[in-house]
């Protein structure tokens, strides 16, 4: 029997050798016959087919189904579009979680163990240490379009059209209002994440000032729903390798090949700033605090997995929540600062909109200084609190910041022609960014304990 291991190296191999005779047939004069590039393709699915069935994990029938996604989505553009009612129907089922199992696990967090002072003291030290991520997000995303120009001699396509979405620029007050919940059932239907974190807050607060036998009954119900919710994550993540293998195929049947390769610059400038900021900020402050690497990557590939395919970090949420618990960051802190992270702490999200703010700025001829660009990226920062559960909302803050400083609005036409592309790595720095977020709060209270042996993430 052929060992998991050599399976990987042939899928590996097979791969290797069908990205090559892609890129020669594309960047080359060499014409390969179509038949023998599907070929390369489809020999390299069979052996990863082969592999996930032989590995039993969750994890790798997503990113299975990516790959079947992509395939579906280049040779079936036209069908891949009636997919997206897969992928609807995941992030609907998704979204049904978030309201309880804040809610739950807040409220037991909180008055399970009556100690006030320490949600005051999680809730500054998260803030503190969000606003310094993101901030080093925002420079590492101005600094990488500075030096690759991409937006310097953008031209759109002919013929090329977008929609954009509307948009008006926010007002400090508009932001600072949006955190209070006016009413909760509207805040659990729109799905707006932080109002149900400050109403979760506060009722646990409440709940823990009542004397036992009042209180024991609402914990003893907060304990159950968020137990409930788990399992109810657990047989939604079922359907998750069908979901996100259609918004795959979605995606790549919506965007073709010809916008994309007159925005390829733009593309690697994102991804390669994020890959920096992965590799100069989050990695290092990890190793600082002796986070178990190799156990958080495991903990976070499905998270991130489901995010990427989504571009919606609320999607992500549940799974990201159980697997820090099982990384050993204790339920209570999980619950404040994942939540709280997907306002305050989108770093994938800023470093882009400082990216793209600038970019449009390079497209429009308009020479900003450093000073401007700084406080327009700063500007993007505090008006992108609270767009993580929302696909591609960062185009409409986007927008805002445009007519705010007077730019022109056609280089983001050109820029929502990918940015599905973009959201998909930006909102899985977004995901991992909090995951980390979590680790660092919890080791920060002293309340971090390392699983021993092999942890099951799946």
């Amino acid at each position: 029997m052929i060992s998991q291991k050599r399976v990987v190296q042939v899928t590996l191999l097979l791969l290797l050798l069908a990205t090559i005779l892609h890129l020669l047939e594309y960047y080359t004069a060499l014409q390969l016959p179509p038949v023998v590039l599907l070929t390369s393709r489809l020999i390299t699915w069979v052996f990863f087919v082969f592999y996930a069935i032989r590995k039993k994990s969750l994890t790798t029938w997503i990113l299975l189904s990516m790959v079947i996604g992509v395939e579906i989505g280049l040779n079936f553009p036209h069908f891949a579009q009636h997919l997206s009612v897969l992928s609807k129907i995941f992030l609907s089922l998704v979204k049904t979680i978030i309201a309880p199992i804040l809610f739950a696990t807040l409220v037991v967090g909180i008055a399970g163990h009556s100690n006030l002072k320490q949600v005051g003291r999680m809730g500054w030290k998260s803030i503190v240490y969000f606003e310094i991520v993101t901030t080093m997000a925002l420079v590492i995303g101005i600094i990488a379009i500075n030096i690759t120009r991409a937006g310097t001699g953008i031209v759109l396509p002919e013929g090329f059209d977008q929609e954009l979405p509307e948009a008006k620029a926010q007002k400090w007050s508009d932001i600072i209002l949006h955190i209070f919940p006016e009413n909760i059932v509207k805040s659990v239907y729109h799905g707006d994440v932080l109002p149900i974190v400050v109403f979760s807050v506060i009722f646990g607060i409440a709940l823990a000032m009542l004397p036992e036998e009042k209180k024991r009954p609402m914990l003893n119900f907060s304990e159950s729903l968020a137990e409930t919710m788990f399992k109810f994550t657990n047989i939604i993540m079922h359907f998750a390798p069908f979901g996100v293998g259609a918004a795959i195929a979605v995606t790549v049947g919506h965007l073709g090949v010809d916008i994309l390769t007159s925005l390829l610059k733009l593309l690697f400038t994102l991804y390669g700033a994020l890959i920096v900021f992965l590799g100069a900020v989050l990695i290092p402050v990890a190793v600082f605090l002796k986070v178990p690497i190799r156990k958080f990557i495991k903990a976070v590939s499905e998270p991130v997995s489901i995010a990427f395919a989504t571009t919606s970090s609320e999607s992500a949420l549940p799974k990201a929540m159980e697997n820090m618990e099982k990384l050993g960051v204790p339920r209570k802190i999980v619950s404040f600062v994942l939540p709280t992270g997907y306002t305050f702490n989108l770093d994938g999200t800023t470093l882009y909109l400082s990216l793209a703010a600038v970019f449009v700025a390079q497209a429009a001829g308009k020479d900003m200084s450093i000073g401007e660009q700084l406080l327009m990226g700063l500007t993007l920062m505090l008006t992108s609190k609270g767009v993580a559960g929302v696909p591609r909302a960062s185009l409409v803050i986007l927008l805002g910041t445009a007519a705010s400083f007077e730019l022109p609005l056609w280089p983001i036409m050109a820029i929502l022609g990918i940015d599905e592309l973009m959201d998909m790595a930006r909102t899985s720095v977004n995901v991992i960014g909090n995951c980390l977020a979590s680790v660092v709060i919890a080791k920060w209270e002293g309340e971090y304990k390392e699983p021993e042996g092999e942890v099951n993430f799946d």
